[in-house]
């Protein structure tokens, strides 16, 4: 599940000196930043805080499809035309987010090429990360999705150093961003927990150790 490296100071300074630094808002966890169904009108950029992207199918099954924090955008879709919200934003923390206007970014990128390198790349990213949890979801087991949804929120294999102790998240969330029940994430993380990829206690945060890679690898 996609999470983002933390802020880049350029994007910081193209923000901000292009005169959108006032137009903030804070949310404190649990509030909805949008909810599906919206209208598009911004782009948003995390300052601090986090971000769970969340879709509800017609059926009512709700599905965690990207974590994100500090130095991510997200909305970008109004971009493209994308009239209305396909899901919805949850703050995950209490969190500061920049909302810049759809014609306000559109020209900022015309304007500022540095910027809309760092942009893109962005964007890039995301597609990447994106295809790499379809693949996840088609061809690994759970407890390689597990195990990797794991790793990405400990950064491992981003320019970032990874964290390490993360937050501990409700089973019924890692549930939904990895596709199994509440009961199978209890399972995996004792089972990881016994040997020795991951620490925790109780409610305590969780601490992930490389070995966890082990997992993912191994055939």
């Amino acid at each position: 599940m996609a999470t983002m490296p933390s802020s880049d100071a350029n994007t910081r300074t193209f923000l901000e000196s292009a005169g959108t630094a006032k137009t903030i808002a804070r949310y404190a966890k649990g509030d909805t930043v949008f909810a599906q169904g919206d209208a598009c009108k911004h782009v948003l950029y995390i300052q601090t805080g986090g971000i769970r992207l969340s879709v509800l199918s017609k059926t009512g099954r709700n599905a965690v499809v990207a974590r994100l924090g500090p130095g991510a955008f997200f909305g970008e879709g109004c971009l493209a035309g994308q009239p209305l919200r396909i899901g919805s934003a949850t703050a995950t923390a209490p969190s500061t987010i920049l909302l810049v206007r759809k014609e306000k970014m559109l020209a900022l990128l015309h304007k500022q090429h540095a910027a809309a390198d760092t942009f893109i790349s962005h964007l890039l990213t995301r597609n990447i990360r994106s295809q790499e949890d379809l693949v996840d979801q088609l061809f690994n087991s759970s407890e390689k999705r597990l195990a990797r949804t794991l790793l990405l929120m400990a950064r491992y294999g981003q320019r970032d150093k990874p964290v390490r102790v993360v937050p501990r998240i409700l089973g019924d969330t890692l549930g939904k961003m990895v596709g199994i029940t509440r009961s199978r994430v209890d399972f995996f993380l004792n089972k990881f927990r016994k040997l020795g990829f991951i620490e925790f206690n109780g409610d305590s945060p969780l601490t992930i150790n490389s070995s966890l890679l082990n997992v993912v690898l191994h055939d």
